[in-house]
């Protein structure tokens, strides 16, 4: 437990906010402090009023009654969920403008004399804020978050690049409060990660919405839950959280127990009708109107959310064979080769552009293959979850949008009254007939899966799922699609969905390939790795072998001899055959009847595997040095 000296100044207090929707209350005099450097996790369902209470604290909302009480002078960052961008300026300008701060100090200290005291003032500010460097923190934010080019125009971005953009425009203000609603949106892993890194080191106090389980428990400090209108405050990551909700869950259901079996003792007595009516037992009395009064508790109902029983996969489910797609000329991968199979779960990941949505579309046959050949299975029948979510339509209702002019859904095999499905997903009778355009964005997307999911299909394609999903609708999603009985290929960054759900990674790295690792998530990464590492201790192996190969040969001066020149004539086949071998042993894992041909070899191919990726390596390493002893002699003009 911290020491009391260890705690830190309180930057922010909300005092007994109070807000409400009509007969929906969102917060109901809640109260919050938030300690300096403080980096908290604010969690709660979809319509808690998470959101709102962010715009509260950044001054864009005023409560229905309350306050919040800052530090003097403390400045306030926010990106919202819907952020505006002055689309009269272009990429660079937008982004500056959230350094206004920094930007004027920079202004009053070229204005001011060089003896004003007033200026050095100004510049301990510039100083303390790293005002001198604010060209080279936004070339990095840029860079970072692969953000468009400086000069674009806002109004020709997509919508994920315009996220990009304002969230550089939050960060580079660099405030004392930084207030981030769903940040990592439209993000890929990469900028991610960074951004965990960004936030691990940030100076300043943050409180963040976000529905990445790894972020949260990477970063937060404390987890806040917003549930029934108030807080409730947790020291520690996401993992903690969870461990002290149960607790705090289990003690609430012993006093909930309690109260019941008080209620009932006294419900009893009272029907007896006692005689005597003396003070004693009017008190008793009004102690059990008093209890009854008190809420009840208040149980979390989740989404039911069901995936209909898909028809039987046929043997052929969908087979690329020498697949190759091109956008724009410019090609995305080449040469893929991949079986998809009945019960697969196959997650597929990349940075943003290098083609994931793209490769749903062309499984999907929404694009034709620009070489290659792909093969879909008679039985197969597709569900593509879009991630635009443009299915829906603002101005019909919630009933209109699942019903369809019906009062029954067909389910799969079932017809279910579309009430009672909508119910399924959370949606209350009033919210039935509230207009789509009225819903959170976390309702739209649970509108969006129920009005898809209901259509059945057993391959699912989902464009990034996760996006806008609470968490505790995120985690029945997960158990949903492990116990699907088809195929599923996934869109994703969130790092947990991913290690929850998928067995299989498609790793579009931008090489032109598809990087195939079978496993989850973590696996991929852990394989990556190891990669990436073996590939510069070679790099750096190679150059120290060429510069001493350099060295020796403009000692001795000799040429190659007649076996170094044979060695090097055939090299090219000898590589050729390594890597063929490579991409068989690799071909096998991938193949569909993999596992019913080869469960008992699976060690072994590994090991052959890996001892075939390691001939090729060895054998670049010597074409390298016989080519640079080659070269070395060409040009040394005492050889010729």
């Amino acid at each position: 437990m911290a020491s009391a000296d260890s705690v830190k100044p309180v930057i922010l207090t909300a005092l007994e906010l109070t807000v409400a929707y009509g007969h929906q209350i969102v917060l109901d005099k809640a109260s919050l402090s938030i300690h300096e450097e403080d980096r908290v996790g604010l969690v709660g369902r979809n319509g808690a009023g998470k959101s709102t209470f962010l715009k509260i604290l950044s001054g864009v909302l005023d409560p229905d009654s309350g306050e919040v009480a800052k530090r003097k002078d403390s400045r306030v960052g926010f990106l919202s969920q819907e952020f505006t961008l002055d689309e009269s300026r272009n990429v660079y300008e937008n982004i500056v403008s959230g350094a206004a701060y920094i930007s004027k100090l920079l202004q009053q200290y070229e204005d001011h004399n060089l003896d004003s005291m007033q200026r050095h003032f100004i510049e301990d500010e510039i100083v303390r804020h790293d005002g001198w460097n604010l060209e080279r923190k936004i070339n990095l934010l840029m860079k970072e978050l692969h953000t468009p080019e400086s000069n674009r125009e806002i109004a020709t971005l997509s919508g994920g690049e315009k996220r990009r953009v304002a969230l550089c425009r939050s960060l580079i203000s660099e405030p004392d409060l930084l207030i981030l609603d769903e940040p990592t949106n439209h993000l890929d892993t990469d900028s991610i990660e960074w951004i965990e890194n960004y936030l691990a080191g940030y100076k300043g106090t943050c409180i963040f919405v976000t529905h990445d389980r790894y972020f949260l428990d990477r970063i937060a400090t404390s987890i806040v839950e917003l549930a029934n209108g108030n807080f409730y405050s947790h020291r520690g990551n996401y993992t903690d959280y969870l461990i002290n909700k149960s607790a705090r869950e289990a003690v609430s259901e012993v006093d909930e127990k309690k109260r019941q079996s008080f209620l009932k003792r006294e419900l009893e007595w009272i029907r007896r009708g006692p005689r005597a009516r003396r003070t004693k037992a009017k008190s008793r009395i009004d102690d059990y109107y008093e209890v009854a009064a008190a809420p009840s508790l208040e149980k979390e109902v989740d989404v039911d959310l069901i995936i209909p029983i898909p028809e039987r996969l046929g043997n052929k489910v969908l087979d690329l064979k020498d697949a190759g797609m091109k956008i724009g000329g410019k090609p995305l991968f080449e040469m893929f080769n991949y079986c998809f199979e009945r019960g697969k779960k196959i997650g597929i990941v990349g940075k943003n552009g290098v083609g994931k949505t793209t490769l749903l579309k062309l499984l999907l046959g929404d694009l034709e293959a620009t070489s290659g050949v792909i093969e879909r299975g008679e039985k197969t029948e597709f569900n593509y979850v879009d991630q635009a979510r443009l299915l829906l339509n603002d101005s019909d209702t919630v009933l209109q949008a699942i019903g369809e002019g019906s009062e029954v859904v067909r389910f799969g095999r079932q017809t279910i009254p579309v009430w009672t499905y909508l119910r399924r997903f959370l949606f209350s009778d009033d919210r039935i007939n509230t207009k789509v355009g009225k819903l959170s964005g976390g309702e739209k997307s649970r509108l969006t899966l129920a009005s898809i999911l209901k259509n059945g299909g057993n391959f699912l394609l989902l464009d990034e799922p996760t996006n806008d999903l609470d968490l505790p609708t995120l985690r029945i999603l997960e158990e949903a699609l492990s116990g699907f009985e088809g195929c599923a290929a996934i869109v994703s960054h969130d790092r947990y969905f991913l290690n929850r759900v998928c067995d299989t990674i498609l790793a579009l790295e931008g090489n032109n390939e598809v990087y195939i690792s079978e496993g989850n998530y973590d696996y991929y990464v852990e394989k990556r790795t190891a990669g990436l590492n073996a590939a510069k201790a070679l790099s750096a192996g190679i150059s120290r072998s060429s510069r001493k190969d350099s060295a020796r040969q403009k000692q001795t001066g000799k040429k190659l001899s007649w076996t170094e020149t044979k060695e090097l004539e055939g090299m090219e086949l000898a590589i050729e055959t390594a890597e063929a071998e490579v991409k068989r042993i690799e071909s096998l894992f991938a193949a569909p009847e993999f596992y019913s041909e080869y469960s008992d070899k699976i060690t072994e191919l590994h090991t052959l595997l890996e001892a075939a990726k390691s001939l090729t390596a060895k054998l670049y390493h010597r074409w390298e040095e016989l080519e640079n002893k080659k070269g070395a002699l060409n040009s040394n003009p005492e050889n010729e």
